[in-house]
């Protein structure tokens, strides 16, 4: 459910913030699932958690990531066409979400032998496993070519590489886009060269062509895919099975309500930074067809699901985020504050128990913009915040805008930034400062409308 209109924070408005109005940044409360709402009223269970851990942790809802796979796997269902999810593992690492994967018949897309290791021990097969990256190493392609994984090839060199193991090995040819400025994937030239080596090699057989593109716009995606089915039969006609049709990942994920994030967007203004703080560019953090219904927007794009069904082509899609959508939040604890003075209008810096280390955007010179949740609830004046972390880096601030939160932040308080699966948790943790990586703290339901919470061990 999303937080709008009389449901927002209170104290969001400008009314509410009084003489703070034209300093305080516009709020963005972000979406929430059932079971965010009952971990947040829960007396007990977030204090508890924070209690044994000593530190911060990302909490992990898996049955969340299932619920995303259907998402997808039905808009392939419901348009008569063939299609095969393979998770992005690279967008989080959690043994939990490759389990969901495996509870839901979807694949994973992964990159290395260790990524590869992970995803079997999960219960995914091999043979649900799409193997992707440049130049792959000769131990990945041995243990992908083993277990029968589908493997993304990148170059010529690397399709000789594979024929030379003598293994039997299943490829997609990767495509360079036209006028991609792009280091992966293949031109026009080279993708024929690859067609035509492919039928010489015995133990290479060639399933298709896969790509990736930019951005999250789904037409440039459905015209590239209706280019390549001309490649799907060309192929087919010199020998080779040419069964599918991989366009990659890159489906927007919808943070926050569109009313906030137009606000937001519209009187954005570096008043509202700690120290004027700019930034060139953030995520979409409102996106109208987010997942599966961008999906949907490539199926009718050009008809491209009634080609699909006529060729008898699958298509693949290769999610992250999209599948990590509202699985888990990240939780901090709050060592400290202190007030500042910007524009002649006081304001209160928290100092949390860890770092943006853990809450990734900020590593890509940008802000995590859905807004943090205070917890416990309870009364106070509305107050201005920012959140810096505890080392010793000036630039180490979780959240440089004046957040409008509902109260002031006290030691002892938890902060938690909602919906941050999706790559911010841990695609640059680091023990910096020997402070601890943050570990996984997975929920799952349990009798009497509860939660059974389990830390996840790697």
């Amino acid at each position: 459910m999303g937080l709008t209109g009389a449901d927002a924070p209170a104290g969001a408005g400008a009314d509410a913030l009084g003489e703070h109005a034209g300093t305080v940044a516009a709020p963005l409360p972000a979406h929430r699932d059932a079971w965010e709402e009952q971990v947040l009223d829960d007396p007990d269970l977030l204090g508890d958690i924070a209690f044994a851990i000593g530190g911060p942790f990302h909490l992990m809802y898996p049955p969340r990531v299932v619920e995303n796979i259907r998402g997808f796997q039905r808009v392939f269902t419901d348009s008569g066409v063939t299609g095969a999810v393979y998770y992005g593992k690279k967008a989080n690492k959690s043994a939990c979400v490759a389990r969901a994967c495996a509870t839901a018949d979807a694949g994973i897309d992964v990159s290395s032998t260790g990524e590869l290791g992970a995803a079997l021990g999960q219960g995914v097969r091999g043979a649900d496993l799409m193997v992707t990256g440049p130049e792959k190493s000769e131990e990945l392609h041995w243990l992908a070519a083993r277990h029968g994984c589908l493997i993304a090839v990148d170059s010529l060199g690397e399709l000789n590489r594979l024929a030379a193991l003598d293994i039997p090995v299943r490829v997609l040819l990767r495509v360079l886009p036209a006028a991609s400025a792009s280091r992966f994937g293949m031109p026009a030239d080279e993708l024929d060269q690859a067609v035509a080596a492919a039928a010489g090699f015995p133990s290479v057989s060639l399933h298709g062509f896969s790509f990736h593109l930019s951005g999250y716009d789904p037409v440039p995606r459905a015209e590239l895919a209706v280019r390549l089915l001309d490649r799907i039969r060309d192929a087919r006609a010199q020998g080779h099975p040419a069964t599918t049709l991989s366009i990659g990942g890159g489906f927007g994920v919808d943070y926050v309500p569109a009313e906030y994030w137009s606000a937001f967007r519209e009187q954005a203004s570096r008043r509202w930074f700690h120290s004027g703080k700019t930034f060139e560019s953030y995520y979409p953090y409102f996106f109208p067809a987010p997942g599966p219904a961008m999906l949907t927007a490539i199926l009718e794009h050009g008809d491209l699901a009634r080609q699909l069904r006529e060729t008898e082509t699958t298509l693949a899609v290769e999610p992250g985020r999209a599948l990590l959508d509202r699985a888990g939040s990240t939780v901090f604890r709050i060592q400290g504050h202190k007030t500042r003075h910007e524009h002649g209008q006081p304001y209160r810096v928290l100092t949390v128990d860890g770092s943006s280390l853990s809450l990734s955007e900020q590593w890509f010179d940008s802000e995590y913009l859905p807004d943090p949740v205070l917890w416990p609830a309870g009364p106070g004046k509305p107050t201005p915040t920012v959140v810096g972390a505890a080392t010793c880096l000036e630039s180490d601030m979780l959240s440089w805008r004046r957040i409008p939160l509902p109260r002031a932040g006290e030691t002892g308080d938890l902060l938690i930034y909602p919906n941050t699966a999706g790559y911010q948790m841990d695609s640059n943790e680091s023990p910096f400062h020997e402070l601890p990586i943050p570990p996984k703290v997975v929920l799952s339901p349990a009798p009497g409308g509860r939660y059974r919470w389990a830390l996840e061990r790697s």
